[in-house]
């Protein structure tokens, strides 16, 4: 038994009490919390903190999504904080002391149609004058890439060629979570479950403290990384966010032996497949019409992403469904994320990351740390702040979002 100890995630980290006050507050013990309150200690020395997390730890989105990391985003101001996020990813399994099964396996975006292939050469283009490694592939390259995909012409939708991202792929979402909670516990970081927030302490127009299902809690400064239910909280707060939450579905396959050795997506049947590192096939699309709340899927939605599969990998029609989800996300008029200041003053936010919150992950918690440290925006995450929506200084990536990932 004592071998096994040091590997259970309930001994990975303290489940302490609620301090009375403390410097800083992270609203949501998911990805982006625990990254951002490990950056506040690691790079701003900042370890009075406390993760407060309505449930269990990474128990939300971090648990429910589709684990691809990718750095392929057309605009130079996406491109900057998800090539952060690509280069922080494969520093930190060592960095972290923790294995959690980052797999650099590549993505592909297909493309069916001609417009499909100016927008991929498009962004292809604009990934390298970015430095990111992209390239566009033929049909019969995409073949090489992956053997079991069908590149006949005689199908609805015919792959035509794909954007591809060598250095992209995935890895395993609760062991990232575990390996940043450990790291924060290491540092003094305050991991406290099951601690809803329900207001917040105000005096005047700066926030010192909020209320919670066990109590106040003093604080000089406030993090709201908290995904779809953002504006909830920003509402108790007496701000809105431009941001709207859909629930999200995916689901697996039954176990195979390793027959998809990359990650292959497409906007246009709207489906994009992986295979977990057990051998589970994972598949999602886009996201709900409708805004809710639910965890759940929807057969309709499974019915048309199974078909669209089925069409791009016909060996996937032996395959048997096991297991559906819902994620809420939450998403923005121009798909991209908020990482910013609020009006209120010592309040910060961080959402909207739509289908990207989990690959960027480690570069939302380097530049919200800074943001929180500072009470200014770290350079790559200035252009997405809050006020955009009033200045019209947009950054629209409808384009790299279209399809859930």
């Amino acid at each position: 038994m004592a071998d096994l100890l040091p590997e259970h995630p309930d001994f990975l980290w303290r489940n302490p009490d609620p301090k009375p006050t403390y410097d800083v507050i992270i609203v949501g013990g998911g990805g982006h919390g625990l990254a951002t309150a490990y950056y506040l200690a690691k790079q701003h020395g900042i370890t009075n903190v406390a993760i407060l997390e309505r449930g269990w730890l990474a128990g939300g989105n971090m648990a429910r999504n589709t684990t691809i990391i990718r750095s392929n985003y057309l605009w130079d101001e996406s491109a900057g904080m998800y090539e952060q996020s690509m280069k922080l990813w494969e520093q930190l399994p060592e960095e972290l002391e923790y294995d959690f099964l980052f797999s650099q396996r590549g993505v592909m975006n297909i493309a069916h149609t001609m417009q499909d292939v100016r927008e991929s050469r498009r962004r292809v283009n604009a990934n390298v004058l970015n430095g990111v490694d992209a390239e566009y592939l033929d049909p019969q390259q995409v073949k090489e890439v992956c053997p079991i995909i069908n590149i006949e012409d005689d199908i609805r939708y015919p792959v035509m060629g794909a954007t591809y991202q060598p250095r992209a792929g995935i890895a395993k979402h609760d062991h990232v979570a575990w390996a940043f909670a450990r790291k924060c516990d290491e540092m003094g970081v305050d991991i406290i479950q099951n601690c809803e927030v329900t207001g917040f302490v105000k005096e005047g127009n700066r926030v010192v403290g909020v209320e919670t299902s066990r109590g106040r809690i003093g604080a000089s400064k406030v993090a709201l990384a908290a995904a779809g239910h953002s504006s909830v909280l920003a509402d108790l707060a007496g701000f809105r966010l431009p941001i709207q939450s859909h629930p999200l579905q995916a689901l697996v396959s039954e176990l195979f032996e390793p027959v998809h050795p990359t990650v292959v997506m497409s906007n246009h049947v709207h489906v994009y497949v992986s295979q977990a590192h057990k051998g589970e096939l994972v598949m999602g699309a886009g996201i709900d019409p409708y805004v809710g709340y639910g965890q759940r899927g929807g057969f309709h939605v499974i019915e048309e992403q199974m078909a669209a599969a089925v069409e791009l990998f016909p060996i996937f029609s032996r395959a048997h469904l096991l297991r559906t989800w819902g994620g809420i996300v939450d998403t923005t008029f121009d798909a991209s994320p908020i990482v910013s200041k609020t009006p209120i003053d010592q309040l910060y936010v961080n959402c909207g990351w739509g289908t990207g919150g989990f690959k960027g992950t480690p570069g939302a918690g380097l530049t919200f740390a800074h943001t929180i440290a500072h009470d200014e925006p770290h350079p790559l995450n200035a252009p997405f702040a809050l006020d955009r929506f009033e200045t019209g200084h947009l950054i629209d990536e409808h384009g790299a979002a279209a399809v859930a990932h």
